[in-house]
C-alpha cells in the first residue's frame, strides 16, 4: 500500500474512532476536506478501511499488546484467519455483548450467520429523484460504466454491485439521485401523499424516506421531519436543499408538542422499531459502538 494512502487510512481510523457520525458520513466529510486524495486513492483506502472495521475483533485477537491502529493495519494486510480455538464471537468479529444478545434471540448458528452476512460488502442502491431525472435515462447512461441492475421492488431504484464515489458524480450534485437502501424506498412508497397534504416523518433520520415521497406533493402542502438525533436532521436539511424540496421543515421536541399539529396530519410515517441493524454492512463501525444501555432507548 502506498505511503500516501496508508497515511490517510491511519488518519481516518484514528479520527473516526471518536466521531459520532456514521462511517459513511464521516468519510464524506473527510474526503471533502482532503481534496488531494484522488478517486483511485479513495477506492483503496475505503476497501482496506471497511475490511479493518468489519474484522477488527479477529484482527485484535492476532495483534500483540498494546493494540494500535498501526498494528491492526499490519495484521489486516497479512490476512488474518479465524482459528478453531477462537471464541465464536471472535471468529465472526463481533463484540461479545452484542453477539450474546443475538445468540439469545436466534440461537448460536443463526447468530453466527447474521454476523458473517453483516461482514460482507453490501450492494449499493440509489433512488432516482423523478423531479430531476428519469430512472431509465440514468440506467442507460450508467450501464456501460458500472455493473448495475434495476430494483425489482422499487420503481425508482438502481442497484450497483460495487460501491463507487457517488458523491463525485454530476448527477448527485444536481440532486438526481440519493443513496438509499431498497427497503427504505419500499417503506416510503406506502405514503401516497398528494399536493396540499400534511405529512409527518416521525423517525426521519437524515430525510431519506422524505425524499422518496416528497415529489408526489409537487411542492404543495407541508412535510415535517422529526428525529431524536439533531445531527441526523441537519444532514437531512442539506439533502432536501440539494433535491430542491422546499415544502419541508424540521421539528424539535417543543414544536412536535404544538397543540393541533398531529391532528393536522394526513400521513404519519413511523419506521419502527429502528435498531439500525439494517445498516451494519454499510456502517460496520456501529457494532463496535454498541452498549447494553442502548437497548432501552430503542
Amino acid at each position: 500500500m502506498k505511503p500516501f494512502r496508508r497515511y490517510h487510512l491511519l488518519n481516518i481510523l484514528k479520527e473516526g474512532e471518536s466521531s459520532s457520525l456514521p462511517l459513511d458520513a464521516f468519510l464524506r466529510d473527510y474526503f471533502r476536506k482532503h481534496k488531494a486524495v484522488g478517486s483511485k486513492d479513495r477506492a483503496e483506502i475505503c476497501t482496506n478501511l471497511y475490511g479493518i472495521i468489519r474484522w477488527k475483533g479477529l484482527i485484535d485477537a492476532r495483534c500483540t499488546k498494546p493494540i494500535t491502529w498501526e498494528k491492526r493495519i499490519e495484521v489486516f494486510l497479512r490476512g488474518p484467519s479465524p482459528q478453531n480455538d477462537d471464541p465464536l464471537h471472535v471468529q465472526v468479529s463481533f463484540p461479545k455483548a452484542f453477539f450474546d444478545r443475538l445468540v439469545s434471540a436466534y440461537g448460536e448458528k443463526r447468530a453466527a450467520e447474521l454476523c458473517l452476512s453483516s461482514n460482507e460488502q453490501a450492494p449499493v442502491t440509489v433512488r432516482i429523484n423523478p423531479l430531476v431525472a428519469a430512472r431509465e435515462a440514468l440506467f442507460d447512461k450508467w450501464k456501460s460504466d458500472y455493473p448495475i441492475a434495476l430494483c425489482k421492488q422499487s420503481n425508482l431504484g438502481i442497484t450497483f454491485e460495487k460501491r463507487i464515489n457517488f458523491f463525485a458524480l454530476p448527477e448527485f450534485k444536481a440532486g438526481a439521485f440519493e443513496v438509499q437502501d431498497e427497503g427504505s424506498q419500499i417503506i416510503a412508497s406506502y405514503v401516497q401523499a398528494k399536493p396540499n397534504d400534511h405529512v409527518l416523518d416521525f423517525c426521519a433520520g437524515s430525510g431519506g424516506k422524505t425524499l422518496a415521497f416528497a415529489h408526489q406533493m409537487e411542492g404543495k402542502g407541508q412535510i415535517y421531519l422529526y428525529d431524536i438525533r439533531p445531527h441526523a436532521l441537519l444532514e437531512g436539511k442539506k439533502r432536501l436543499k440539494r433535491a430542491g424540496i422546499q415544502n419541508a421543515q424540521l421539528l424539535d421536541a417543543i414544536k412536535l408538542k404544538k397543540k393541533g399539529l398531529l391532528e393536522r396530519m394526513d400521513w404519519i410515517l413511523l419506521d419502527v422499531p429502528c435498531s439500525g441493524s439494517g445498516t451494519l454492512r454499510r456502517n460496520p463501525d456501529m457494532k463496535w459502538k454498541f452498549k447494553d444501555e442502548m437497548i432501552p432507548r430503542l
